[in-house]
């Protein structure tokens, strides 16, 4: 326990616990929500989304995104019809908290962690890892994640079935971002550790069988923090911006999360088929999420073009005295690494701010043309990773489309293919929205044929759903 931390810690006056990021404690069913405009009656399945939203108020620190607890919001769509339901993910902790009624845990700043008589010996004096970022289906397991830990497998209800560790083939479960390949079925996944192996590699068939079991990637000698990562049909790419984790600085009073850009960022290439990484470096830059990753031709010097979202530094946590005066930068990049050399060059695609970014998951590990992000339009007052703008970037021509979204604050653009159609401009962008003016919540669902147009359907929310992180759209 960080005493320093629990005794200034004082959670109405952190601002991703207010507001349009302000916790929801009411699980919710609505068969039929009321709509405006048509949802498509060729849309069929679940729109689900995850993000952070404590159980309880939070106690020691709240460092969004990474602390809270994971609620799943659903929107069920049926012959042009809309249902609704958010649930908990009841993970042995948060459970544990309900028991007592208040929270245990403290935030990944705070250190503060139950003993043995308070949550029993299994639970006690570790981390709350809490599969609260993103949600995934695959070989039928539908999949709350952490940041790095054992995912929760969760039934099409949204209800909690218990963690997931693959057969136990993956005890460390993995993080928040794996890969589908949309060709082989594989979901490719990593994870970080506070302990070595600091850095591993796993692939599961499509049938849900570990293939591949934890690989170690050399090279990798302390605990880093690493967001997401890409796919190509050659290479797992991953960027290791130099996050690193120093809890000793954390015990002391300071950020569990360390900014060192003198140590530059690598990426490591890592063929799919077991050879060794190969390695790039560039100047220190930080990204929370890639867009996609392919090669760019046939053959085995073909670079890898891998698209995201830079940032000049670390956007949250972090000693204040490693950054300079300067605001931080963002923008869309892309990069290309040659796998013969390690050579790596990066081009600034669009310098708008923007998060949160999406292809048709169809094209993962292939060629994109369209990547849809969430924007700021400059004429509100956000809060960091709050967005009130969707733009729609076209790779091949280098413009811009964008829907200005008014006083709602969006959140992340999914796509949902129309059914028996290849094209990436036929199919429909999904996203939740929330008014800043009455706090009234709204499932949005725009198309993509002229996505500047806004939505054709908006289905009311009967209750506001908290800004969040990522979802999945899982067809019937």
């Amino acid at each position: 326990m960080n005493p320093q931390t629990q005794h200034r810690f004082d959670p109405t006056r952190v601002p991703h616990l207010l507001g349009t990021f302000a916790p929801v404690t009411e699980e919710v069913d609505v068969v039929d929500l009321e709509v405006t405009g048509e949802v498509p009656v060729s849309l069929g399945g679940l729109y689900v989304r995850n993000g952070p939203n404590p159980r309880f108020t939070p106690i020691g620190s709240y460092l969004y995104p990474l602390d809270g607890d994971g609620m799943l919001h659903g929107v069920w769509l049926s012959e042009g019809r809309a249902r609704y339901r958010n649930r908990f993910v009841r993970t042995p902790a948060v459970e544990a908290e309900e028991r007592v009624g208040h929270a245990l845990w403290g935030g990944v700043e705070s250190l503060i962690m139950p003993g043995p008589d308070e949550v029993g010996p299994e639970l006690a004096n570790d981390f709350k890892y809490s599969p609260d970022i993103n949600v995934v289906s695959h070989a039928g397991r539908i999949l709350a994640l952490a940041e790095a830990a054992c995912p929760f497998r969760v039934d099409n209800g949204l209800e909690t079935l218990g963690r997931e560790d693959f057969d136990g083939a993956l005890p460390a479960g993995i993080t928040a971002h794996p890969k589908i390949d949309p060709v082989t079925g594989e979901m490719v996944v990593f994870c970080y550790a506070l302990k070595p192996p600091y850095l591993t590699w796993s692939i599961v068939d499509r049938m849900g069988t570990v293939v591949r079991r934890p690989t170690e990637i050399d090279g990798v000698n302390e605990p880093m923090m690493i967001h997401d990562m890409a796919l190509t049909e050659r290479f797992v790419v991953l960027v290791l911006a130099p996050v690193f984790f120093d809890i000793k600085a954390a015990v002391s009073g300071g950020s569990v999360l360390a900014w060192r850009p003198e140590r530059g960022t690598r990426v490591a290439l890592i063929p799919r088929d077991g050879r060794p990484a190969v390695w790039a470096s560039d100047e220190a830059f930080w990204l929370w999420h890639t867009v996609n990753a392919y090669d760019e031709r046939p053959g085995a010097d073909s670079p890898v073009v891998l698209d995201y979202v830079q940032w000049s530094r670390l956007t949250v946590g972090g000693d204040p005295s490693n950054f300079d005066s300067e605001p931080v930068r963002g923008g869309l990049v892309r990069a290309r690494i040659d796998p013969m050399t390690g050579r790596m060059t990066r081009t600034e695609l669009d310098d708008f701010r923007v998060e949160l970014p999406r292809v048709d998951d169809r094209r993962i590990g292939r060629k994109h043309r369209y990547i849809a992000l969430a924007t700021e339009t400059g004429q509100a007052d956000l809060l960091p990773g709050e967005y009130d703008a969707i733009r729609w970037y076209d790779t091949e021509t280098g413009t811009a489309r964008v829907w200005s979204a008014g006083n709602l604050s969006v959140g992340e653009p999914v796509f949902a293919p129309e059914p028996g159609q290849e094209s990436e401009e036929r199919g429909f962008w999904m996203t939740f929205a929330t008014d800043r003016t009455d706090g009234s919540s709204w499932f949005l669902i725009i198309s993509a044929e002229d996505p500047t147009a806004g939505p054709i359907a908006r289905a009311r929310v009967p209750v506001r759903v908290p800004l969040g992180l990522h979802g999945s759209w899982l067809p019937n």
